[in-house]
């Protein structure tokens, strides 16, 4: 499972384009919101992959500027 480190102000991810909804933080694919390709649980810190087709590079590509910017950790 992947999560978000415990250190890491949730704020952060607005830089990533993710944004704070319902107890979850998510990122939707440009011109459609109702598409949600990437969610974090606010509690847990979780992270989620949805999606199929042309959704996946780009949740991919976020998944990765998380990692790169070490936001995220394996547990």
């Amino acid at each position: 499972m992947l999560k978000i480190k415990d250190d890491v102000d949730l704020k952060e991810l607005e830089k990533f384009g993710i944004k704070n909804r319902f107890g979850f933080f998510y990122k939707s694919k440009p011109k459609e919101k109702e598409v949600i390709e990437l969610e974090i649980d606010l509690n847990t810190r979780e992270v989620k992959m949805a999606g199929l087709g042309d959704l996946f590079h780009t949740r991919e590509d976020t998944l990765y500027e998380l990692i790169k910017a070490d936001l995220v950790e394996k547990v």
